[in-house]
């Protein structure tokens, strides 16, 4: 009788700064390997410093998938059976097309580092310096025999840097906290669920907020930190300056105050809002009685997502915003002309008998 196939459970994002990743991981296993792609010449499935992290039993991260990862998983489980008198440090060069019959043309150096029990101190003070302080590196030396490793506070940290001293030595310097955006949402309902969930493997740090008690979720994604706060308008203080907006509540009223609050601030990399076109017009014509200069109601985007997606399902606006917000942060100076080109997200005729004529409920805000 054949015994039963292992459980495979799905491909994991790494999540948060990898360092403390490694600690949680490490204490069930007595070795972690990582493969950061330290260069790349050409084009490659993923861009330097994507990584992945990989024990006897599990993988969490990736460095793009396909024949790459695959034979990056190989090496990093044979690291894990090397001896640990061998170097804690191997530098491979792929040439994709040549070495692993990838198309993409390119070449990359994979950097393969082991971490043990014995890396805990550094790897706990690495992981509370992404914590405390965005400017926080980590540089590692490799002489092809011992590496040292360091922590700094740079000033203005790149992501990463790998200088090659040969074709088995070079210093790795690296961010240790991922760049995130701060995203403000505001809105637990169907459409801000779907919206977290789509968020919550992308580069966002969320603030999510609702005044409902007892409607945000009690377990979140580790980007996410859930709000219930009465007067949502106050939590506006604790945002950045660059801060992203999306405002989708089950209330109109608190919609407007929302926007109208963020607009007169002034300070804010995007602001979304869901609702239809009459919606948004009837939005418009009121900030502009209240005072908000015509340039700042521009960059008021409403309906949210780009073009081609007209389901009304939850999973589908989320789907349509996320992508909306991604154009965004890959093309900050594009934030006013993106309204010219979303999608009507949630649009029909408001229902005759719309208990209060506001001609924009049209069923797409949050219920």
């Amino acid at each position: 009788m054949n015994a039963p196939a292992p459980a495979v459970g799905w491909l994991r994002p790494l999540e948060g700064a990898w360092p403390g990743t490694v600690v949680r991981l490490l204490e069930s296993t007595p070795a972690v390997v990582r493969v950061v792609v330290a260069s790349m010449r050409g084009s490659a499935p993923r861009d330097p410093g994507a990584s992945l992290l990989v024990t006897a039993g599990t993988i969490e991260g990736t460095i793009g998938g396909g024949h790459l990862e695959f034979e990056a998983i190989q090496n990093a489980r044979d690291f894990l059976k090397a001896d640990e008198r061998q170097p804690a440090v191997q530098i491979r060069q792929l040439i994709l097309g040549q070495d692993l019959r990838q198309c993409c043309g390119g070449a990359v150096q994979l950097w393969l580092e082991r971490f043990t029990a014995s890396d805990l101190t550094l790897l706990q003070a690495a992981a509370q310096a992404a914590q405390s302080s965005d400017s926080a590196m980590l540089e590692s030396d490799f002489d092809g025999v011992r590496v040292a490793r360091r922590l700094i506070d740079a000033k203005s940290p790149a992501s990463m840097r790998f200088t090659s001293v040969s074709a088995h030595a070079g210093t790795l310097l690296e961010s240790l906290g991922a760049p995130r955006q701060n995203l403000w949402i505001f809105g637990a309902g169907h459409v801000g669920q779907a919206i977290v969930r789509t968020l919550s493997d992308l580069p966002f740090d969320i603030a999510w907020v609702d005044s409902r008690p007892g409607v945000l979720p009690t377990s979140v994604p580790a980007n996410v930190r859930a709000l219930e706060e009465p007067q949502p308008v106050e939590l506006l203080a604790e945002a950045t300056d660059n801060a992203m907006y999306i405002v989708l509540t089950h209330d109109h009223a608190l919609d407007y105050s929302l926007c109208h609050a963020i607009l007169q601030r002034d300070a804010f990399a995007w602001l979304g809002l869901i609702g239809s076109e009459s919606k948004a017009a009837r939005f418009r014509s009121r900030l502009r009685k209240d005072g908000i200069a015509p340039a700042l109601i521009e960059k008021l985007v409403c309906p949210m997502g780009v073009t081609g997606i007209e389901s009304k399902a939850p999973a589908a606006i989320a789907i349509a915003v996320a992508a909306q917000l991604l154009q965004t942060l890959h093309a900050p100076g594009a934030v006013n002309t993106l309204r010219t080109g979303i999608a009507r997200i949630g649009v029909r005729p408001a229902p005759a008998s719309c208990a209060d004529n506001c001609g924009g409920c049209s069923g797409s805000h949050e219920k």
